[in-house]
Parts: structure tokens; C-alpha cells; sequence
């Protein structure tokens, strides 16, 4: 198990915005941090109310946004046009190019929200978009897929073998981790004992295949596990 901590990771705050980058991004370059197999970004983003990502493209990526806090507002060139809140799991295929924007859909209220990039299995596909709720009493104690390859079980479906999983683990709560090949537990807040290591909110750590572990909840820890290929 490898362990990377939160004050590891690459910080850039534009005032509106304060981003914290688990893997090289933007202006922040770490060669040693450029990414997990298929997995590239995990920016953990605050923006402040009414503020947001004007209209940018993207091309031949798979974009993965979840929300912590707040609602996000999101637009694109497709005609999407949807309010993303806590539980609320939003893919996006960028393909051969799509234009889109998101803001924090409160004039009072800050966002708080993950954006993820995984690299394609295919590159030229038509862009695409999708968007699910996830209730609390589905991830509470347990693993929920929420992306997969192939759309399995209710997720949203990418354009990558990979298996994306979120739990919700209180204290008293375990729950091993499914079969994986490479995994990446990302810590999305709160505290959890992984293997006899605590981790707390923005902490991540990686595993080669063959490598099992399990999570414990410490205090109202919320956690995303990635399996690629």
C-alpha cells in the first residue's frame, strides 16, 4: 500500500476557486504524480457562490464530477442542462470534442465537488453525457458501484475498463474491499483505518493486484475506490 497525503497534493487558489490536484494538473507538474493506469485527475474543487467554469472544450476524455456539498449547474453543446447535488454521480464523454460549463448553481452557498478524468479505451467516439442519483442508504456501510465499463448494476457507463465504487463508513462500519486489479482509495472526507492506517479526507492510497485490504470507518468518512485494468 502506498499512501499519498492530502498536504502532498498540488494547491492552486484563483480566489473564486481553490483546487487541491491529487495528480500533476495545470500549472502544478509532478512527474512523479502523473497519474494512476487509466485514472489522470482528481481536482477537489471549491468555488464560491454564483461562480464557475465558463464554457471550455474537452476532447477524448472520460469526465467523472461528484459533488460534496452545494449543486453544481451543467451546460454543454449537447443540450444537457442539469443541477448535480450530493449522491449525484455525472459522466461525460468528451470524445471528438464537446463544449460545456459548470458553476455553482447558489448565489449563497459554496460547491464542493471532485472532477475526474479518465483516460479513454477508444479515442474518436461520439461525445456523450450521463447523469445518476445515488442515495445515501445505497453506499452507507458498503460499496456501491457507480461507473463501469459496462453500465452494470445501475452506474453510469465509461469509456474505460474501470470500476468506480463510493462507500459511506461510520464508526463501527467495515467492509472489504471488492476484488480489484490496480486500486486507488481516495478518501473524500472524514476518517478511515485502511489495513491498520488511518486515513482522513483528501489521503489516498494505491494498491497493486493482488493486494487485498479493507476500510473501517473512523468518522463519517466518505470514499471513492477506483479498479483499472
Amino acid at each position: 500500500m502506498h499512501i499519498r497525503r492530502s498536504n502532498e497534493r498540488g494547491y492552486a487558489d484563483h480566489g473564486w476557486l481553490r483546487s487541491f490536484h491529487t495528480f500533476s494538473f495545470a500549472n502544478y507538474v509532478d512527474p512523479n504524480h502523473m497519474g494512476f493506469r487509466a485514472l489522470r485527475v482528481i481536482n477537489e474543487d471549491r468555488v464560491t457562490p454564483g461562480n464557475g467554469f465558463g464554457a471550455h472544450p474537452h476532447q477524448d476524455m472520460e469526465i467523472i464530477s461528484y459533488v460534496l456539498e452545494g449543486e453544481m449547474e451543467h451546460r454543454d453543446n449537447m443540450g444537457n442542462g442539469e443541477v448535480m447535488r450530493p449522491g449525484d454521480v455525472q459522466r461525460m464523454s468528451a470524445g471528438t470534442g464537446v463544449l460545456h460549463s459548470e458553476f455553482n448553481h447558489s448565489k449563497e452557498n459554496g460547491l464542493h465537488f471532485l472532477q475526474i478524468w479518465i483516460e479513454p479505451a477508444k479515442r474518436g467516439i461520439a461525445p456523450s453525457y450521463e447523469q445518476k442519483a445515488f442515495p445515501t442508504a445505497e453506499r452507507q456501510g458498503q460499496w456501491r458501484l457507480v461507473a463501469s465499463q459496462d453500465g452494470r448494476e445501475g452506474s453510469v457507463s465509461v469509456n474505460q475498463d474501470v470500476n468506480l465504487y463510493a462507500g459511506l463508513f461510520d464508526a463501527g462500519e467495515q467492509a472489504a474491499a471488492p476484488p480489484s486489479r490496480y486500486a486507488w482509495l481516495h478518501v473524500v472526507k472524514g476518517t478511515i483505518d485502511v489495513n491498520g492506517e488511518t486515513l482522513s479526507s483528501g489521503d489516498a492510497a494505491a494498491f497493486q493486484p493482488g493486494e487485498t485490504f479493507s476500510v473501517a470507518g473512523g468518522q463519517a468518512a466518505e470514499v471513492l475506490l477506483f479498479d483499472l485494468a
